[in-house]
């Protein structure tokens, strides 16, 4: 797959993980996994509750260092980047970000135009025209001169991706993009992020928990267990019920999903068509 940068040209990072360990203290919840992450593609990172995907993507940013082995970027291992240079082409959203007590929207949104500062380069019409943008693509711009804290969990979800898209990096690692949205605000997000992969050529990596939306929206997807790598690929290639079950321990059927032809998992639980009680 090939895509566009920022600025027109064949987007060129590349980031990947080579040999990792990376944990919490004394404990280990990643040991010894390489990744190389699809350059321009949409990649879901998926499984089971405590298998390592938020790890995998804290230590794919540098907000978890890693005991072992490297992740590099543009093979350069990051732990040798300046903070400004990685912020310049990485992005993240982690799962719990806290905002300043009583900033404003506004103000959040443009601390994602900090990495393009410097005593040389100072705040500029761009910057002002990328915040207003963020704000607009996300749908929060009549938020604005709203204090973050007095704001609902979907409407302060939706105010971190635009400070994280008025970053304007070529990389956005997204943890748990959707939580706290309804699904129609998930869709309005999840159409968002991949107008920036398709039509911008952005490289994106999220933690998802709905399936059905990862194989619709993701390029591919990384399937994990117990801190390793269990398969990498596009989904209609490894989404199977055998590997459901072997992950998930999730029975269920996989079927064509009628709108993008990509695989649809639909669990099956104990609950079976039952007699009408409504007359």
């Amino acid at each position: 797959m090939t895509g566009k940068s920022l600025h027109g040209s064949a987007a060129t990072h590349t980031l990947s993980a080579q040999r990792i360990r990376v944990g919490y203290g004394d404990r280990t919840v990643i040991d010894d996994l390489s990744v190389n992450i699809a350059p321009n593609a949409l990649t879901g990172v998926v499984g089971p509750n405590g298998c390592g995907k938020s790890t995998l993507v804290k230590a794919l940013s540098r907000l978890n260092p890693v005991s072992a082995g490297a992740v590099m970027l543009d093979g350069e291992p990051i732990t040798t980047m300046s903070t400004r240079a990685l912020a310049r082409a990485i992005g993240v959203l982690p799962q719990n970000p806290i905002a300043p007590e009583g900033i404003l929207v506004a103000d959040l949104v443009a601390l994602g135009r900090h990495p393009h500062q410097n005593w040389i380069r100072q705040w500029s019409g761009r910057d002002s025209d990328e915040i207003v943008r963020a704000l607009e693509q996300t749908g929060v711009a009549d938020l604005a001169d709203r204090r973050v804290s007095d704001l609902s969990g979907g409407q302060r979800q939706r105010v971190w991706v635009a400070m994280v898209l008025a970053q304007q990096t070529d990389i956005l690692l997204l943890d748990e993009p959707t939580t706290f949205l309804d699904l129609a605000r998930s869709l309005e997000l999840l159409d968002l992020v991949d107008m920036l992969h398709v039509e911008q050529g952005r490289t994106v990596v999220m933690v998802l928990h709905d399936l059905a939306l990862a194989c619709r929206y993701c390029d591919e997807l990384i399937v994990m267990r117990d801190g390793s790598i269990v398969v990498q690929g596009a989904p209609r290639d490894i989404v199977t019920e055998e590997l459901l079950w072997d992950v998930f321990g999730l029975r269920s059927r996989v079927i064509p999903d009628p709108v993008s032809d990509q695989p649809l998992v639909v669990p099956v639980g104990e609950r079976r068509v039952r007699p009408s009680t409504v007359s």
